[in-house]
């Protein structure tokens, strides 16, 4: 069987589903902000148009926003996840073999359409997915998940491609390739990019005609793959199950600065809580969990920074037992006297849960855990994230991060429904 990979990726994804349910903002420019409403992680091509650059500090875009009239949303990371998991779920009607690579991209194995018509099949995922989520999409298509993405790079730059880019002809590949810097070819990179422009390599076709030995001199046998797969040969097959992390952390900015220990512990006991939600999803365990607590050092004011590990006896995932051992590396953490900015969790020596050694000396009812945990997460599942809680995580939360504009969970939430009215 020919290989054949198609990549679809969301266009301005955050700003797209934003529009979703505010038609008014379609032709707007639009920006979205990282948490506490700092910096800009998401634009619209109309604010790229203005020059408002990735990554810039929102006061600093103070004066192009207002002048412009740009809209700016908090990040609304409910709604951004339900959205993508409908555009996934929808691109799963077009193959089997799907790939989730990241909230707004997706690799499909096409491997099997190649007596299709490639393009119209790609315009037809293109226009189900915008005709069921409202999320406009671009698709490329070609022999291997790299010139896959490539294509997909060139048919957001292409009004005659019109969101669809396919690559099979060895001629058009061999064009593609000339029509795109080394830098913005998967997995290169700037350092790579500067390294390569060194020795006269500017383009993806020049890094493709480079010999064997060159490339795995200077770019590892990693680099080697990535050559291969822009002649063509197929290195990397889809990933139908994204692999269990080998450790998790769970971390935030506070809204405002925390002094007093109370609210320390409501918040590090939130993130323990999450990081035992996620061990349980990829039924892994615990052997060791971190916490880590730090003040503003964009501030002048005085500094603290530490973190305390503490190796637990028998591997776990149970949150009662997270929270116990977050407690205890923050107390012995805490300094009074300081301004505190973020404290985290991380959980690390994860292993299957089926694959715990227990301990003699081991006193907890797991099993008792077990079935109790089952029924928290059965019951968040259903009626919505952190609606059963354990005490310890507080219900008022004035720590949290700061959301001053952010958008409704329109898909998550019954009281966050959009309402229309008829006359």
């Amino acid at each position: 069987m020919t290989s054949l990979f198609a990549l679809v990726d969301c266009n301005n994804f955050y700003a797209s589903c934003e529009r979703v349910f505010n038609p008014k903002l379609e032709g707007q420019p639009i920006v979205v902000l990282s948490n506490n409403d700092g910096c800009i992680i998401a634009r619209s091509n109309e604010a790229k148009a203005l020059g408002i650059p990735m990554g810039e500090p929102a006061f600093k875009a103070k004066d192009v926003i207002e002048q412009h009239g740009v809209h700016v949303f908090s990040s609304n990371y409910t709604l951004y996840g339900d959205m993508s998991a409908r555009v996934m779920q929808t691109l799963a009607q077009f193959t089997p073999n799907l790939e989730v690579y990241s909230i707004d991209e997706a690799f499909l194995d096409l491997g099997n359409f190649y007596g299709r018509d490639l393009n119209q099949y790609a315009q037809e995922m293109r226009e189900t997915v915008r005709a069921w989520t409202g999320i406009p999409v671009s698709v490329g298509v070609a022999p291997t998940k790299t010139l896959a993405k490539l294509a997909n790079r060139l048919s957001k730059k292409s009004k005659k491609a019109a969101g669809v880019l396919v690559l099979t002809d060895e001629r058009h590949i061999e064009e593609a390739l000339r029509r795109t810097e080394v830098g913005d070819v998967w997995g290169i990179g700037r350092r790579y990019a500067q390294k390569l422009a060194g020795f006269g390599i500017h383009t993806a076709l020049d890094l493709r005609n480079a010999p064997d030995t060159f490339i795995k001199k200077h770019m590892t046998v990693v680099g080697l793959r990535t050559v291969r797969e822009l002649r063509g040969e197929p290195c990397q097959d889809l990933e139908l199950e994204a692999p269990n992390k080998q450790n998790i952390c769970t971390s935030r900015s506070f809204g405002r600065p925390i002094t007093g220990l109370s609210e320390l512990q409501e918040a590090t006991a939130n993130y323990a809580s999450r990081c035992a939600a996620k061990l349980r999803r990829q039924k892994s365990c615990t052997g060791a969990i971190t916490v880590f607590l730090q003040t503003n050092q964009f501030r002048d004011e005085p500094q603290y920074f530490n973190s305390k590990t503490i190796a637990l006896p028998t591997a776990t995932n149970s949150t009662l037992e997270l929270l116990h051992y977050a407690n205890l590396a923050l107390l012995a953490l805490y300094r009074e006297g300081y301004r505190y900015k973020k404290s985290g969790v991380i959980v690390s020596e994860l292993r299957p849960q089926n694959q715990v050694q227990a301990s003699l000396l081991d006193t907890i009812d797991r099993d008792k855990h077990q079935r109790l945990m089952q029924a928290l997460d059965k019951l968040n599942s259903s009626w919505g994230r952190d609606k059963v809680t354990c005490a310890s995580q507080g219900t008022t939360r004035p720590w949290q991060l700061k959301c001053e504009k952010k958008s409704p969970c329109y898909t998550t939430k019954f009281k966050e429904l959009l309402r229309v009215g008829v006359r």
